[in-house]
């Protein structure tokens, strides 16, 4: 697989990575199988993908755990990207920022994946109790220290926080500020944000920045949740503890609206051949977003982490690009 440099640590990565969130929380728990998840993360590793992006939250601690049962086997094949600053209730997640905790879960996420360095130590939401530059500073410490090597913050849930009517360009303009604050700290490496053919708003003003402030971008919900790989049926439902069951882009009504965009993504992939799918086109859109972009699709099953990583052997026309500038703009959203 095609590696890519990201961030000031010139962290050198897979071009696809593996999300492994949805092994243990938030997708269809039915579906969330321990010995199958191990078997996924392995064949990621051995085609490429090699940034597993996980969560101290996911499960909660179980996905992290899960992995450290992978790197006790195959830590040097392994670039590990985890998170802080979100705690599980029941029924609620808060923020928290503190120093003391951000310095105990570390700790405590050491411990579960059965490592001596977390490669990319993440800020899941800044605390709104807490001044950033503190939390960031407590991370930054944890860098000195040798037990983290790289630093990022994730900005998946800043559609949250979207102002009403407020346009793609101001969608990220809270972040981009956090940004500006952190960076004066300590050296920002990577951003994780949504960004997808169906969620491209950080093409407007978060993906220049990061470009410009030589950051990496991993682009979290490349497939969009699912939906772009053309293997969700309108009005199939889902479980009420899968995500999407609450998503107003996964009513029957609005997946049924929806459809032209997998149509487009089925009819670019079949020219370039019957193996190829509507999922590795939109993965290769992401990829031509610039070199310092990495996808990151989530997968519990080992068939679509292969059929991922082979994304980033697929270049993309001018005429397919076109193609999917002209696909129309996806309906529903969270506002």
């Amino acid at each position: 697989m095609e590696r890519r440099t990201i961030g000031a640590a010139a962290l050198e990565v897979g071009a696809i990575g593996l999300g492994c969130m949805p092994m243990s929380w938030a997708y269809t728990g039915s579906q969330q199988r321990g010995d199958r998840s191990l078997r996924t993360v392995h064949a990621a590793l051995d085609a490429g993908a090699n940034l597993l992006d996980t969560a101290d939250m996911y499960g909660p601690f179980t996905n992290e755990l899960l992995l450290g049962r992978v790197l006790k086997e195959r830590r040097a094949d392994a670039f590990v990207s985890t998170k802080v600053g979100l705690l599980v209730g029941d029924q609620h997640i808060v923020a928290n920022g503190r120093p003391g905790y951000v310095r105990r879960a570390c700790d405590a996420s050491l411990r579960r994946l059965g490592t001596d360095v977390i490669d990319l130590y993440q800020l899941h939401r800044a605390d709104p109790e807490v001044p950033v530059e503190e939390t960031w500073g407590a991370m930054a410490d944890l860098v000195s220290a040798g037990k983290v090597r790289a630093l990022g913050l994730c900005a998946v849930g800043a559609r949250a926080s979207r102002r009403p009517g407020a346009g793609p360009s101001e969608l990220y303009a809270g972040t981009i500020r956090q940004l500006e604050r952190v960076q004066q700290v300590f050296p920002v490496s990577a951003v994780e944000a949504e960004l997808s053919v169906w969620s491209p708003e950080a093409l407007s003003a978060l993906l220049p920045w990061c470009e410009a402030h030589g950051v990496g971008f991993l682009a979290a919900m490349p497939l969009g949740n699912g939906f772009l790989t053309g293997t969700l049926t309108p009005g199939g439902g889902f479980e009420p503890d899968d995500l999407r069951a609450r998503h107003p882009r996964f009513t029957a009504e609005m997946m049924a609206a929806n459809q032209p965009l997998v149509v487009g993504l089925r009819r670019i992939a079949e020219r370039h051949g019957a193996a190829t799918t509507p999922a590795q086109v939109a993965l290769a859109w992401v990829l031509g977003q610039g070199r310092h972009v990495v996808p990151v699709p989530g997968a519990k099953r080992e068939r679509w982490a292969v059929e991922n990583a082979a994304a980033s052997g697929l270049g993309l026309t001018t005429r397919d690009v076109a193609e999917i500038a002209g696909l129309p703009p996806a309906r529903g959203s969270w506002d």
